[in-house]
C-alpha cells in the first residue's frame, strides 16, 4: 500500500504560484470534498479575494491564495470587467488548465459530450494552488501587472512559480536578455529560494526563437507524447480517407448521403455569409440536411478564429444531420490541426489531396440541371469512431511549435554561453481542466475540460514534478531541484532510438522529422522518478548568478547594479564556468577548460566520468573518476579543443556513472572559430 499513500500525499503542503489567467474554483480538479482534509500552510501568507457577485471566497484549502492584478491594464483602458472579471475568476481557460496539469486532483474523469477520455491527475495532486491572475483573454498581460503578480507571489512565500508567459521578443530596453523585466524579478524570486518553471515559447521551429533566457529559470520545451487521435471517412466507392475528429461513429455501419453546404442554401443571398464554413444553421435548408452528412469547407476564417469546428458541429446537430465532414482544400504553412471533440459524428480531412479526392467523388456523384442546381445527391459515406487514442512508439518528439535555441544574450541576437531550453516535457494535446466561461479556445467554449497544446502545458508538468522533489528534499535550492530534473532526463524515445524533432520543410511547408539536438530539448525529456534520486547535483545560488552576469561580455556593470542592487565584485573567468547542468561555449578559439562542481546527495559512491563530442572538437575530462562521501562536493574540469572549424555547433555529453547505479549526464554544445 506504500505507493497508494505516496499518491495520496504527492506534493503535500508545497505551494505552487500560477502567474496566469486565473482559475475556475468550482472545477472537480480543484475540489476538496472527496480528499483527506487540507490543513493550514503556516508559511504561506497570501490572501484570498472574494467573488464580487457571489461573495464567496476563491479559496477552499486546495486553493490557498487567489488575487488578480490589473492596475496597468485598467490604466491603459484595456480592462473590461464584463469579459475579464475584476477577480481571480478565469475568463480564458488557460490558468485553470496549467494549474490542473501541475496540481490538479488525482483520478478526475475527463468528460466531454457524454464521453469519457480517461482520468486526469496533476503531477503533484496534493500540492496547493496559489492564483495570481495577471493575464487576460483579449490583450494578454501588461508587464507591470505580471511583475506585480510575481512580486506578490514571492512576498507571500510560494515554493514554486509556474510562468506560462514571457516577453514577446528579446527586450530592446535592456542591453541584455538576462535583465529583461521578467528575468530580473525572477532572479529575486530565486534569491528567496523559489523554483521557477517558464514556458520556452511557441515560436518554433526556427533557431533562436527561445523567449526564456536566464540560468536561474528552468525553461521548458514541449514534446508530443505517444497518444494520437485519428479517424476515417469511408466513401461509398470503397475508399477510406484519413482525418481527425474526437467523435463517435455514424450509426451501424450504414452509409449516409453527403450534401455540401453550398448546395443546401435556403436562398442564394446567403452566399455573403461564407455558407461553406457551416457556422450559421439559419442559412441552410433543414429538410435537405436532416439525416445526411453535411460537407463543409475549411477557410481562412478558421485560421483567424472567426469560425470554429465546434460551431460546425453545433450547426450540423441543430439541423438534424447524421454527421459532418470538414475538408481542407488549401492550407497556410504552419497551420496545425488538433483533434476537436464533437457531440455528433464529425471528421476534419486535413490533407489537401485527400480533401480534393473527396470533393471530386462528391461532384461526380451529384447530378445537376443546366443552372447548376442539384437534381439528386448520390454521394455516400460514413464516419468512423475517433474517440480512441492510438499509441505511437516514436514518442516523445519535440513539437513543431516549441521554441528552439541557441540562447541569446542581447537584442542583437548574439549567442549566449548558456544552453536553452533546459528540459523537455509533454506539451501537445494535453487534457486538463478548463473554465466553462473561458473564451481562449472557441472549440472548447462552455466545456470543463480541454485538450490543448503549447509550451504553456509543458511548464506546469515541470512545476508539479519540482513540487515532488521539494517535498522529498525540502532544503534543496532551486538550482539543486533544476539539476535533479536535468541530469536524469532521457534523449531516447520509446522505440529506443534518439529523440527526433518536428521541423517545417522549407520547400513544401510540410512537417518533417529530423534528429533532435540540445537546442531542441535541452538536457532531454523529463523522467520524474529518476529526478527524485539524482545521486549528484550541480548547485548554484544568487552570488553565482550575479557572477555569471558580471562575467558575460557586453553587459554594463551599472545595469546589473541597477537591477540587482549588488556591485560586480566577483568574476568566474568565463560565463561557461557557471555551475549549470549543461555546458555551452558559443565562441571557442583554440582550447578552453570549464569547471563544474558536483555535490553528492546520496550515499558514498564512486563515479566514472566520460565524455563524447562532435568530431570537430576534442573533449577531455579530469579526473576520470572520483569518490564522494555523503554531502561532499568535488570539482571536475572539461576541456574542449577545436580540431576543425565548421559553420555549425557541435554537440556532445559528459556522463558521470556511479557505482551504486546513479547516472548523471549533461549536454555540451560548442561552436569553434579560427585563431585570428
Amino acid at each position: 500500500m506504500a505507493n497508494r499513500r505516496g499518491q495520496d500525499k504527492a506534493g503535500e503542503d508545497i505551494v505552487i504560484g500560477f502567474i496566469d489567467s486565473g482559475i475556475y474554483p468550482l472545477h472537480p480538479s480543484f475540489a476538496t470534498h472527496d480528499a483527506e482534509r487540507y490543513g493550514p500552510v503556516p508559511k504561506y501568507k497570501g490572501k484570498c479575494e472574494v467573488d464580487p457577485d457571489t461573495k464567496k471566497s476563491f479559496c477552499n484549502g486546495k486553493i490557498v491564495g487567489a488575487q488578480h492584478f490589473a492596475k496597468a491594464a485598467t490604466a491603459a483602458g484595456a480592462f473590461n470587467p464584463s469579459v475579464d472579471y475584476a477577480s481571480p475568476l478565469d475568463g480564458d481557460g488557460h490558468g485553470s488548465h496549467t494549474a490542473a496539469i501541475a496540481a490538479g486532483n488525482n483520478g478526475i474523469p475527463v468528460r466531454l459530450n457524454k464521453y469519457e477520455f480517461g482520468k486526469a491527475s496533476g503531477m503533484a495532486p496534493r500540492a496547493r494552488i496559489a492564483v495570481y491572475k495577471a493575464l487576460y483573454r483579449l490583450f494578454g498581460g501588461f508587464v507591470a501587472d505580471v511583475i506585480a503578480a510575481i512580486d506578490q507571489a514571492v512576498h507571500d512565500g510560494v515554493d514554486i512559480i509556474n510562468l506560462s508567459v514571457g516577453p514577446n521578443s528579446p527586450p530592446a530596453a535592456t542591453k541584455t536578455t538576462f535583465l529583461n523585466p521578467f528575468d530580473a524579478v525572477l532572479l529575486s524570486a530565486v534569491k528567496a529560494g523559489i523554483f521557477v518553471a517558464q514556458a520556452a515559447g511557441n515560436g518554433g521551429p526556427s533557431p533562436k526563437t527561445i523567449l526564456s533566457y536566464s540560468p536561474w529559470i528552468t525553461s521548458v520545451a514541449a514534446s508530443i507524447d505517444d497518444r494520437r487521435y485519428k479517424n476515417h471517412f469511408f466513401l461509398g466507392n470503397g475508399k477510406v480517407l484519413n482525418g481527425i475528429g474526437l467523435s463517435p461513429a455514424t450509426h451501424l455501419n450504414k452509409n449516409f448521403t453527403l450534401v455540401s453546404a453550398n448546395d443546401v442554401l435556403l436562398d442564394t443571398s446567403a452566399m455573403r455569409f461564407s455558407p461553406s464554413d457551416c457556422q450559421r444553421p439559419e442559412v441552410l435548408n433543414r429538410k435537405l440536411v436532416e439525416g445526411k452528412v453535411l460537407l463543409c469547407g475549411y477557410s481562412f476564417n478558421f485560421v483567424v478564429g472567426t469560425s470554429s469546428i465546434k460551431k460546425v458541429s453545433d450547426t450540423a446537430k441543430s439541423l438534424g444531420a447524421a454527421g459532418f465532414v470538414l475538408v481542407v482544400e488549401n492550407i497556410t504553412p504552419g497551420t496545425k490541426f488538433d483533434p476537436v471533440p464533437s457531440s455528433i459524428p464529425g471528421i476534419v480531412v486535413t490533407d489537401v489531396s485527400t480533401s480534393l479526392e473527396l470533393i471530386d467523388y462528391y461532384n461526380v456523384s451529384t447530378t445537376r440541371d443546366w443552372t447548376g442546381r442539384v437534381k439528386s445527391f448520390e454521394a455516400k459515406g460514413r464516419i468512423g469512431n475517433g474517440l480512441r487514442a492510438t499509441l505511437q512508439k516514436s514518442a516523445p518528439q519535440v513539437a513543431l511549435f516549441s521554441a528552439r535555441g541557441p540562447n541569446i544574450k542581447d537584442y542583437s541576437f548574439r549567442d549566449a554561453d548558456l544552453l536553452k531550453p533546459d528540459i523537455l516535457a509533454p506539451g501537445a494535446l494535453i487534457w486538463a481542466a478548463w473554465s466553462p466561461n473561458g473564451t481562449d479556445e472557441p472549440n472548447y467554449a462552455g466545456e470543463t475540460f480541454a485538450m490543448i497544446s503549447g509550451t504553456s502545458m509543458a511548464a506546469p508538468h515541470i512545476a508539479g514534478i519540482a513540487a515532488l522533489i521539494k517535498q522529498k528534499h525540502p532544503n534543496w535550492s532551486p538550482a539543486a531541484i533544476k539539476s535533479a530534473l536535468m541530469t536524469t532526463t532521457s534523449t531516447i524515445n520509446r522505440a529506443g532510438r534518439p529523440l527526433q524533432a518536428q521541423q517545417s520543410s522549407k520547400s513544401s511547408g510540410e512537417t518533417t522529422l529530423v534528429p533532435a539536438t540540445p537546442f531542441d530539448y535541452g538536457s532531454g525529456h523529463v523522467d520524474p522518478r529518476a529526478a527524485l534520486d539524482p545521486g549528484l547535483i550541480f548547485d548554484a545560488g544568487y552570488s553565482d548568478y550575479l557572477g555569471f552576469l558580471c562575467t558575460t561580455p557586453g553587459i554594463n556593470p551599472h545595469e546589473i547594479k541597477n537591477f540587482t542592487r549588488s556591485p560586480c565584485n566577483f568574476s568566474m573567468g568565463h560565463p561557461s564556468n557557471l555551475n549549470t547542468p549543461s555546458i555551452a561555449i558559443s565562441h571557442l578559439v583554440g582550447t578552453q577548460t570549464v569547471t563544474r562542481t558536483v555535490t553528492n546527495v546520496a550515499e558514498e559512491e564512486t563515479y566514472k566520468i566520460t565524455a563524447r563530442m562532435a568530431p570537430s572538437f576534442a573533449i577531455e575530462v579530469n579526473p576520470p573518476a572520483m569518490t564522494l562521501l555523503p554531502g561532499a562536493s568535488r570539482k571536475f574540469t572539461v576541456t574542449l579543443t577545436v580540431r576543425s572549424v565548421t559553420p555549425n555547433y557541435g554537440f556532445g555529453q559528459v556522463v558521470l556513472k556511479g557505482s551504486r547505479g546513479h547516472k548523471v549526464s549533461i549536454p555540451v554544445v560548442a561552436k569553434g572559430y579560427k585563431r585570428r
